[in-house]
């Protein structure tokens, strides 16, 4: 996408002298030029809402989205994993059997939706299939999981999700379940369950990228020692801005760097997040929007809006993410750090609204005098490096 982009920003100038010398074309902006992903977009939950449409452009006056085709150019964004979310149910064979119903459903909806644009949009396989993409000019679809919870105790789950396309997931989500514990939890496990444990090397043995976002130390502690190959947060915060369970520490950030991994940065958490009864009502309809009809899905999106002017979720800016991130790199180096804010699952923030707003952060990197090489790193040389390091053997 970006080379195509920098086509277009190149203006054909005339010749300006009698000798016809052609004055430089200017150069396309930086951000414009570097292949730039997100390692967590919750923008699915939208795929199957009433009225609703990926390639329609949207605004966050009006809608609650905060990403889709025409944004995701405005803000440069080729792409990223999209997520198969599931919210966290008994630990029964009933609530194994709905959540993988809803799991299912998820994958092909993103599937559905993937190929409908098709003109636009590709699914990726592997970091060659991501390079291919952009270097067609096409946005790069990864899929992802949310919570490992729909696999209940079948491994072999892992495999059909795998040849469905996932290629990043994490064992839990904000409660314990049958894999690990949660960084939002108290301790069942201190750490990973003896199957949890079965799945670290079955994800190995796939080649799924293992994401410890949302995981305990205790559990992040051993994903990172059990596992083969290095793995990613997919959407954290650092603890030192914030001191809350679900963000990393900073030693934990150098332990993931020494064995290859990267976070990638999120924007949530980083205050304590308002979720007042109110909030909590919304948040319980949004995540089911697609039950919702039009004019209902209108009712929610104002509301929603009133009450951030009342009560901002979040306590903190742009300025503070920035400070973060730039310590992140200061601690992880620009070899282990990327970007995963958290769009359209609660990320976000005043200066930082939806994904037009990322080349401010490029703009930011480069003044903090970050070279072109290492801001692309970390938008995403870094996230394809750990994918392609995931096992050769994958899916056998």
């Amino acid at each position: 996408m970006k080379r195509i982009a920098a086509l277009l920003a190149a203006t054909a100038l005339s010749a300006c002298s009698a000798g016809g010398d052609k004055p430089k074309e200017p150069e396309a902006p930086l951000h414009s030029r570097m292949l730039v992903l997100d390692t967590h977009l919750d923008t699915p939950l939208h795929f199957e809402r009433q009225g609703w449409s990926f390639a329609d452009r949207h605004a966050l006056a009006d809608d609650l989205s905060q990403l889709d085709i025409p944004r995701m150019k405005d803000g440069n964004l080729d792409g990223g994993f999209f997520a198969i979310y599931t919210d966290q149910g008994p630990l029964t064979p009933q609530g194994y059997a709905a959540a993988l119903a809803h799991a299912r459903k998820r994958s092909d909806l993103i599937d559905r939706t993937m190929a409908a644009h098709a003109d636009a949009i590709g699914p990726a396989l592997t970091a060659d299939d991501a390079r291919r993409l952009d270097k067609a000019g096409k946005l790069i679809a990864f899929k992802s999981m949310e919570n490992s919870y729909p696999l209940g105790e079948d491994l072999s789950l892992l495999g059909e999700f795998y040849k469905k396309g996932l290629r990043l997931a994490g064992p839990v989500h904000s409660k314990n379940n049958q894999f690990a514990d949660s960084a939002t939890d108290k301790p069942r496990w201190n750490g990973l369950s003896p199957l949890g444990k079965q799945w670290v090397a079955e994800m190995n043995r796939l080649g799924i990228v293992i994401d410890a976002s949302h995981s305990s130390d205790a559990t992040f502690d051993q994903l990172l020692a059990l596992s083969k190959y290095p793995i990613l947060l997919s959407h954290s915060s650092l603890r030192s801005a914030h001191d809350h369970p679900r963000n990393l520490d900073e030693g934990r950030l150098k332990t993931l760097a020494a064995k290859g991994g990267a976070m990638c940065i999120s924007t949530i958490f980083m205050s304590e997040m308002n979720m007042s009864p109110e909030r909590a009502e919304l948040f319980g309809k949004y995540e089911h929007a697609g039950e919702l009809t039009p004019a209902e899905q209108a009712d929610l999106t104002r509301k929603w809006r009133e009450l951030d002017k009342r009560e901002p979720m979040w306590a903190a800016d742009f300025e503070a993410y920035i400070k973060m991130v730039l310590r992140a790199i200061e601690i992880g180096g620009v070899d282990h750090i990327c970007f995963g804010a958290d769009w359209d699952g609660g990320g976000g923030l005043a200066g930082i609204e939806d994904i037009s707003a990322l080349p401010k952060v490029t703009e930011r990197l480069k003044a903090a005098g970050y070279s072109d090489a290492d801001i692309e790193k970390m938008w995403s040389g870094n996230i394809l490096r750990v994918v392609a390091a995931q096992g050769k053997d994958g899916g056998r």
